[in-house]
Order: C-alpha cells, then sequence, then structure tokens
C-alpha cells in the first residue's frame, strides 16, 4: 500500500510499504478514506524525530471502512464506516473505567514512561504505524472504533471525532468556564477553532480568539468569536482586561503550545530544540526526556492574561521537563491549572449527536480547508507548517489520484466545499 512516512527533519515522503494484517483478535483492519493532518504532527516532523525511525507511518486521524475484523471484535464488522481515535485504549482497565483512556493501562507505553499507545506518535507513544495511508491496522478496535453512518454526508462531518472535537470539548471542560462567562482561546488552529466555538455553543458569553494568521482570525469571526490580532496587540493581557470589565476573563484556553512562533516563541527554546535535532538519535532522545525544553509564549500569556482565581486549560502539547514556570505568579494569582492528552473515547457518545446534527452547531463543515491526495501529503506538511495558502485544516485522500498541485476546496473531488463557501 501507500502511505506517508518520516524520513528525517521536516522530510516525509509517499513510499510504498507492506499492507497491515490481524495481528492480534482485538485487531481491525480498515481502508482508509480520510485522515487529517494535525498540528501535533509537526512536532514529529521537526523536534521530536529523535522517537522516529526512518520509514515509519505518520498520522492519527483517520476515518474510512472497515475490510476485515480479529476473534474478538464484535461491535463493528466489514463495511462499516468507522473512525479512529488517536488513543489506542481498550475500555475495561481501572484508567479506562474512570474516563482516563488516554492513559490507559493495557496499552501504556512503559518503556518510555508513558500514558496509552497513540496512533502515528513514534516510539514515545508505542510505535503504532499511523494511519496517513491506504489501509490501517486498528489496535483495541473492539472498544476504540467508533461506527458512523453510512448517509452520504461528506467524512469532515464525521472525521475529527478522532481527534479535533474530543480535544477541543475536553479543552473547553477542563477550562471551567462559567455560564456566560469569558474565555480566551491562544491560537486558532483546528483545536483553537473548535474550542471557542464549543465555547460559546456550551454558554460562555464572551468568547476571544487569538492569533496572528489573517486566515485563522476571519474564520473564527465566521462563527462569532471575538478576535485579537496578536501583531497589533502590544500588551495582550492589558487589551484582554479592557474587554473583560477589568480583570480578565475567567479562564484561557492554550491552544499552541509547544510549537508556539513568532511574537508566541521563545527564540532561546526554538535553538535548543534545533540544536538537539542535529544529534544522534542515541543522544537527542535522553536530551529531550531529560533536559528538553518547550517555547513557552503561549502559556506564559496564559498566565499572565487568565483573572485571578481563573483556569487556565492546556490542550497545546509540552513536551519540555526543566521549563522554567513562573510559579510566583501562579501562585499569587490562585489560578487552577488542568491538561492533558484528549481522552477520545470518553466524549465521543456525547459529541455524535452534535456532528450528527443537520444544523451543524459546531460547524465541523467548515473546518476543513484543503481535501488533498494522499500522494501530496509532502506538500501538505509543508504548507500546514510554513501556515500557506490559507491552510487551516488539511484532509489527506488515498482515492484521489496525485494532482502535483495543492487541490483547493472549490475543486474537491466531491465537489463539496466548506459550509461556508457553499450558496
Amino acid at each position: 500500500m501507500r502511505a506517508l512516512t518520516w524520513q528525517g527533519k521536516e522530510d516525509v515522503r509517499v513510499e510504498d510499504v507492506p499492507d497491515p494484517e490481524i495481528t492480534e483478535p482485538t485487531d481491525a483492519v480498515i481502508k482508509v478514506t480520510s485522515t487529517a493532518v494535525c498540528g501535533s504532527d509537526l512536532h514529529l516532523y521537526s523536534p521530536l524525530g529523535a522517537f522516529i525511525d526512518p520509514g515509519y507511518v505518520l498520522g492519527h486521524e483517520p476515518m474510512g471502512i472497515v475490510q476485515e475484523v480479529g476473534a474478538e471484535v464484535t461491535r463493528i464488522k466489514p463495511g462499516d464506516r468507522v473512525v479512529i481515535p488517536f488513543n489506542v485504549s481498550c475500555g475495561s482497565c481501572w484508567m479506562c473505567a474512570r474516563g482516563l483512556q488516554s492513559q490507559c493501562e493495557t496499552t501504556q507505553v512503559h518503556e518510555q514512561n508513558t500514558g496509552a499507545s497513540l496512533l502515528g506518535f513514534g516510539k514515545l507513544y508505542g510505535a503504532v504505524p499511523g494511519g496517513q495511508a491506504e489501509y490501517l491496522r486498528v489496535p483495541q478496535a473492539h472498544y476504540g472504533a467508533i461506527p458512523v453512518p453510512d448517509d452520504g454526508e461528506p467524512d469532515e462531518r464525521y472525521l475529527y471525532l478522532s481527534d479535533v472535537v474530543p480535544t477541543a470539548w475536553q479543552a473547553v471542560e477542563y477550562a471551567h468556564v462559567p455560564d456566560g462567562g469569558s474565555v480566551v482561546v491562544l491560537g486558532l488552529g483546528p483545536i483553537g477553532q473548535m474550542s471557542a466555538r464549543i465555547a460559546r455553543h456550551r454558554g460562555a458569553a464572551q468568547v476571544i480568539g487569538v492569533d496572528l494568521v489573517p486566515e485563522r482570525l476571519a474564520m473564527a469571526r465566521r462563527h462569532g468569536i471575538d478576535t485579537l490580532d496578536l501583531r497589533d496587540a502590544d500588551d495582550l493581557p492589558e487589551a484582554v482586561r479592557d474587554l473583560t470589565g477589568g480583570r480578565g476573563p475567567d479562564s484561557v484556553i492554550d491552544a499552541v503550545g509547544m510549537e508556539a512562533h513568532g511574537s508566541l516563541g521563545s527564540s532561546a527554546a526554538e535553538a535548543i530544540q534545533k540544536g538537539v535535532n542535529l544529534l544522534p538519535d542515541a543522544l537527542a532522545r535522553p536530551m529531550l526526556k531529560n533536559l528538553g525544553v518547550d517555547r513557552l509564549g503561549a502559556l506564559h500569556l496564559a498566565i499572565s492574561t487568565v483573572r485571578r482565581g481563573g483556569t487556565i486549560s492546556l490542550s497545546g502539547i509540552y513536551g519540555g521537563v526543566v521549563d522554567p514556570v513562573p510559579m510566583l505568579e501562579l501562585f499569587d494569582k490562585q489560578v487552577n491549572l488542568r491538561m492533558g492528552q484528549a481522552n477520545v473515547r470518553h466524549w465521543t457518545d456525547d459529541l455524535m449527536p452534535l456532528v450528527s446534527d443537520p444544523a451543524d452547531p459546531l460547524g465541523v463543515l467548515d473546518l476543513r480547508t484543503h481535501r488533498l491526495s494522499l500522494e501530496d501529503g509532502p506538500a501538505a506538511y509543508e504548507i500546514f507548517q510554513k501556515k500557506q495558502d490559507g491552510a487551516i485544516k488539511i484532509v489527506l485522500d488515498p482515492t484521489l489520484p496525485a494532482t502535483g498541485a495543492l487541490r483547493t476546496p472549490a475543486t474537491d473531488a466531491e465537489g463539496v466545499a466548506p459550509a461556508a463557501d457553499r450558496p
């Protein structure tokens, strides 16, 4: 089969790799019909490359059609349309029973001292091959695979149940935004976009999205989100206080994480990350695990911006272990802080009615900006990383032929444009 593989720092290629097979009775194999590119993929594309071997298949946001199931898989059958969560979780261990599927004890990666295995996240999370491919072996499919209606709706109606919508839902849940309260969302990539929409849907009276990319700001405004352009804000916390009665927001969601660039970034941390990436993997891996630092601009902004007694929710991924954190400010302001990988299956039953609703209350049909062939995957990574061509959410389609150029929403193979582009 064809699959998008990691070959080195900022070097991904589509190659022929062996077809996946059933190896455990709880496995399934699906034919992938859509597989999205996530901001987390960019961590592997560049700063966390030491945890990947050349040829590893990337991607953790797939859906498709079941081809084969193992003997213990009874919830799904060949021919079913399914979405695959990025957590590999069993559904029955102590952690899963408590809604902590991202900490599943059956699939925890003990050799790395990390939580549950994750699709397409390299050795740090179990080295499970990812879903940016024509076919995918789905471990723990007896629990993880989510059946969705075969109703003729575009994949984007359900695809984001794999990651984006549950991650954003958990980010808002962890933010503890009071009814009628205020929340600032730092970063308007896919998770930030959906977090802002979900916060409004769940009763926040004031939602402020912050970014510096014009297309992201414009998308947020389409959904009734107030926006602040970071390029125009000399003092973001002060600008937010001016909009929130002088106190600051009840909650801040950091949807940026370790990949903060530009005004949100840290030049020193960026230099360290680049330096470590030049080392052989055997040296880089222990340095990243024991001495790693993040670009903390977004986190520091969140701490400075949130009101006293407010809550910060971290959904952007951080990977450092010796990061300098302003504990005095956190303690003095009595800030609540919550974070973690999304527990996808904990939320999907509640989310299914929302994404299935023809009214599209969360705007899932207005998130994807590009639908490209899997063969165009390397170009997709490049434009997403560089924020080119208005790329906010890119979906790869293994059934499309290679174009050699970017396919815009207006020329989607299905003739389906995002909701905002429809007449």
